[in-house]
């Protein structure tokens, strides 16, 4: 792993409509923070939802489809789309790709880079399942916002960096945004 100041890296975050935009606002923040190259897209529902989440951010819209990240000549480090709602996994298991989320997702499978949904959806059924193993199977992460309690979590803000660290390690950026098992035992 390493921490993004010495190695050029391109991280693309993704927001979807699904509740949990809290998430994606403090990734952008920390890779900012450690000097990493990032762009973000958010659909119209995360934008609305947002703003009932109190959460304020600016992003390419998922309509402009001519963004140079849907296209496979761009190179992109890694793509992170959280939250992630069951619609856009949808889309991205099945290959539609309708907007910009979804395109960008389909040039990271294609191109074979690295992709981390985290959905943010429970329960979960079947067809989501399926969706999730689907794309597991070829090789997308599926990292779901759950956070867990051993580092002994004291405010929400404490289980948010839980997440973005997790997501963090899975594209191979160096945090301390949380105690480490062997650190809280």
């Amino acid at each position: 792993m390493h921490s993004g100041k010495s190695l050029y890296m391109n991280v693309l975050v993704g927001i979807t409509g699904a509740s949990g935009t809290v998430y994606a606002l403090r990734l952008l923040e920390v890779l900012k923070e450690k000097g990493i190259d990032t762009d973000c897209i958010a659909s119209k529902t995360a934008k609305k939802i947002a703003k009932h989440e109190g959460v304020d951010f600016s992003c390419y819209s998922e309509d402009d489809i001519e963004a140079r990240f849907s296209s496979g000549s761009f190179r992109v480090d890694a793509m992170v789309i959280v939250p992630c709602s069951m619609k856009t996994l949808s889309a991205i298991a099945n290959g539609y790709s309708s907007n910009l989320i979804t395109r960008s997702a389909d040039v990271m499978i294609k191109e074979g880079r690295k992709l981390v949904l985290v959905p943010r959806e429970t329960p979960l059924s079947p067809i989501h399942l399926e969706n999730m193993l689907k794309l597991s199977r070829i090789g997308v992460t599926i990292l779901p916002a759950m956070p867990a309690f051993y580092p002994r979590p004291e405010k929400v803000e404490d289980m948010v960096d839980f997440i973005v660290g997790k997501i963090l390690d899975n594209i191979g950026i160096e945090h301390n945004l949380f105690k480490r098992w062997e650190e809280v035992k």
